[in-house]
C-alpha cells in the first residue's frame, strides 16, 4: 500500500510540472506573441534592414568610447501593425442648452426684431449641443488613441526589460503602431481646433445678439409685451453666452493638454527607437524621463543660474537639425579626463516671452530637446545613472536651448 502511495505522489507531481510548463508558455505567447518556434537569444538579425549601426563598445570608468555620427538613433521602417482598444472617455462637458421661450406677436416693429434674435438663439442653442457632442466624441477618440499608445509602447519595453534581440522586428511593428496611434491623436488634435474655431464664431454670435437686444431697448413704439419679451430674452442670451464660452475654454485647455502630450510622446518614441536597436533599455523608465533628477539634490525646477561653475556645454536649438553631437562629446571627454567619477545635469531652457499658449510650447520643445541630448550622452557611453534631466526658464533667451553642467 505504501508502494501504491508513493506511485500516486509521483504521478501527481509529474502533472502538476506539466501543468505549470503550460502555463508558463501561454503567459509568454500573451506577452510577446507566438513567434513561430523562433529563439529571441539566437544571433541577431541584420541591423541594416532597419538601419541600425553597431553600437561602439561600453566605455570603463572615466572614458568614451570613440564616437562616430551613424551611431546615433536613426529611423525605423513602416510596418502594417495597428493596436487600437476602445475605451470611454473618462470626462464629459455638462452643457445643458438653454430652452428658449416664446412669445405673442404684438405687430409692432420692436417685435419683429425680437422673433429674429429669438429664431437666431434658437440656433445658436442647436449648434451648441452638437458641438457639446463633439467634445464628448473627441474626448473618447483621444482615450482610445492614448489607450491604445501606451499598449504597444508598454509591450515593447516589458520586452527590452527582460532582454530581447538587437533591432527586434517583432519591436520595430509595435514601434510604428505606438507612432500610428500618435499620428491619430495629432488627427484628434485638429478636430478640436476645428471646433474651437466654430465655437468662438458662435461666441461673437451670441455676443452680437445681446447687443442688439440692448440696443432694441432704446427703441420706441414698444408696448410693455415687447420689454417682457426682450426681457426674457435678454437673460437666455446671456446663460448662452456663459455656456458657449465655457465649451470654448474646455475645448482650448484639451488642445493645449493634448499638444504637449503628443510632444513629449513623440520624444519618448525616439528613445525607444535607439533602445530596439541595443536590445535594451537605456536607464530608467522614459515614462517618467523628467524624474529623473528627483534622486539628485537639484530639483527639476531649479533655474539654470544656480548651478556653480557655468555650464560644461550650451546647445541653442535657434535652427533645425543642430549638429551639436562633436562638440558636446568633446566636452564630456574632458571633463571625465578630469574627473572620472562626474556626473551630469540636462537642462533644457525655455524662454517666457509671448502669450501662455507660446509659454507652453517653449518649455515642451526645451524638453524634448533636453530628452535628445540625454539620449546622446547615454549612446556616447555616460552611464543613465550618472545623468539627470531637468527644465527651467529663462526670459533673456530668444529659443529653447539645453544647459550640459557638470556635477
Amino acid at each position: 500500500m505504501r508502494a501504491n502511495l508513493a506511485g500516486f505522489r509521483r504521478s501527481t507531481s509529474m502533472l502538476v510540472v506539466v501543468l505549470s510548463l503550460s502555463g508558463c508558455a501561454s503567459v509568454d505567447s500573451a506577452l510577446f506573441g507566438d513567434s513561430g518556434g523562433s529563439d529571441d537569444t539566437a544571433a541577431p538579425a541584420d541591423n541594416s534592414a532597419v538601419g541600425v549601426s553597431t553600437p561602439a563598445p561600453a566605455a570603463s570608468a572615466g572614458t568614451l568610447p570613440a564616437y562616430t555620427s551613424s551611431s546615433m538613433p536613426g529611423t525605423l521602417p513602416p510596418s502594417s501593425a495597428p493596436t487600437s482598444m476602445a475605451v470611454s472617455a473618462g470626462r464629459s462637458s455638462s452643457i445643458t442648452p438653454v430652452m428658449v421661450e416664446g412669445g405673442s406677436d404684438t405687430g409692432t416693429a420692436v417685435n419683429k426684431t425680437i422673433q429674429s434674435v429669438r429664431s437666431q438663439l434658437q440656433t445658436l442653442e442647436s449648434r451648441l449641443t452638437s458641438n457639446a457632442q463633439r467634445l464628448a466624441d473627441l474626448r473618447a477618440a483621444s482615450a482610445s488613441q492614448a489607450s491604445a499608445y501606451h499598449e504597444s509602447k508598454a509591450r515593447i519595453t516589458t520586452r527590452l526589460q527582460v532582454g530581447t534581440t538587437r533591432g527586434n522586428p517583432e519591436l520595430v511593428a509595435e514601434w510604428n503602431s505606438a507612432q500610428a496611434s500618435l499620428d491619430q491623436l495629432t488627427g484628434t488634435i485638429n478636430g478640436l481646433n476645428a471646433l474651437g474655431t466654430d465655437l468662438s464664431t458662435d461666441s461673437s454670435s451670441a455676443h452680437y445678439a445681446l447687443d442688439t437686444i440692448t440696443a432694441t431697448f432704446n427703441v420706441s413704439g414698444a408696448v410693455d409685451e415687447d420689454h417682457r419679451q426682450l426681457q426674457t430674452l435678454e437673460d437666455e442670451t446671456s446663460q448662452t453666452i456663459v455656456l458657449i464660452d465655457r465649451l470654448l475654454r474646455e475645448t482650448s485647455e484639451d488642445i493645449q493638454r493634448q499638444t504637449a502630450y503628443v510632444a513629449n510622446e513623440r520624444a519618448n518614441l525616439t528613445t525607444l527607437s535607439g533602445a530596439i536597436k541595443a536590445g535594451e533599455l537605456y536607464g530608467a523608465d522614459i515614462s517618467t524621463p523628467m524624474t529623473l533628477a528627483s534622486s539628485s539634490p537639484m530639483m527639476a525646477t531649479a533655474p539654470a543660474a544656480s548651478y556653480a561653475g557655468g555650464a560644461l556645454v550650451t546647445i541653442k536649438f535657434d535652427r533645425e537639425n543642430v549638429d551639436y553631437q562633436q562638440i558636446l562629446y568633446s566636452a564630456l571627454t574632458q571633463a571625465l579626463q578630469s574627473r572620472p567619477s562626474a556626473s551630469f545635469s540636462v537642462i533644457g531652457v525655455s524662454p517666457t516671452r509671448g502669450t501662455a499658449a507660446a509659454v507652453q510650447l517653449a518649455q515642451t520643445s526645451a524638453r524634448r530637446h533636453a530628452q535628445d541630448v540625454l539620449r546622446s550622452m547615454t549612446d556616447m557611453g555616460v552611464p543613465a545613472t550618472r545623468l539627470a534631466v531637468s527644465s527651467s526658464t529663462d526670459p533673456g533667451v530668444a529659443n529653447s536651448e539645453v544647459r550640459v553642467f557638470v556635477r
